[in-house]
């Protein structure tokens, strides 16, 4: 196989990898035909993969704007991914010359591909961290962009539901939250089978690709998604599907694969 330029040398470009399947659900340049494969073979049981991606990209839109506009100029983005058109910097800037951006990624292409994007840019960072030791990515050099003494908006957006219960990711969150801000925002969109307009038992064969490509898929109940923001006040309206969370256009032209899942937006009293 061809490694393109951007591709990091060291990385295993015959093993799909999350961030690069997501850039290709988006129409992202940025993948491979490995990741092309298990992204399709997913697509098989749940048809609107890309539709459900593209509502959380809008969601993620809408967030960062209602952040800015609430006086949150400071973004905490982990599982961040390969930064495609439109990410949290770009709409970020555009709202407030004063914003701040670090990028926190494990995936070693989507960090590498992040420095590309980024290089240059004194305003926005990639940090190569793990959202499972929260202690270690805020020790990290490129954190100190930010000032966590000021209200930071943290985004959890499409990552949770790739951590297994035994890796505790209620604590994780948690841990984030303690070092945050008073003012501070969480932002977190889940997977759900809620919301999904395929039988559970269809759906069930995309969360059996991830896990064949050894990235578990964990379908967690709204009230199991609503526990991650414990110690937030949930922004109007609440823990809610994508498109209903603040909509600029009318929800009833959405795709009804847009509904699948859950996002909200919390703030640290």
């Amino acid at each position: 196989m061809e490694r393109p330029a951007w591709a990091p040398q060291g990385i295993d470009i015959s093993v799909p990898s999350v961030s690069r399947i997501y850039d290709y659900y988006l129409g992202g340049s940025h993948n491979f035909e490995v990741d092309r494969e298990a992204a399709r073979k997913a697509m098989e049981f749940i048809p609107g993969l890309p539709k459900i991606m593209q509502a959380n990209r809008a969601f993620m839109r809408r967030a960062v704007n209602y952040a800015v506009n609430s006086g949150v100029t400071q973004f905490l983005d982990i599982g961040s991914g390969i930064p495609t058109f439109g990410n949290v910097h770009e709409v970020a800037q555009k709202a407030s010359i004063e914003s701040r951006v670090v990028y926190v990624d494990h995936d070693p292409v989507a960090v590498a591909h992040g420095r590309a994007v980024l290089e240059g840019d004194d305003t926005a960072t990639v940090v190569a961290a793990d959202l499972r030791k929260p202690q270690q990515l805020l020790d990290s050099p490129e954190v100190q962009l930010l000032d966590l003494e000021r209200p930071v908006a943290l985004l959890l957006v499409a990552v949770l539901h790739f951590l297994e219960d035994e890796e505790d990711p209620y604590a994780a969150v948690a841990e984030l939250r303690d070092a945050l801000a008073p003012g501070s925002l969480l932002v977190v969109t889940h997977a759900s089978y809620e919301g999904v307009p395929v039988a559970e038992e269809q759906a069930v064969g995309a969360v059996d690709v991830y896990r064949d490509i050894r990235n578990p898929l964990v379908m967690r109940s709204r009230e199991e998604i609503a526990r991650f923001f414990e110690g937030y006040e949930m922004v109007e309206p609440g823990l809610v599907s994508m498109p209903n969370w603040r909509p600029d256009t009318p929800v009833e032209q959405e795709d009804p694969f847009a509904f699948s899942g859950f996002a909200g937006v919390g703030r640290k009293a």
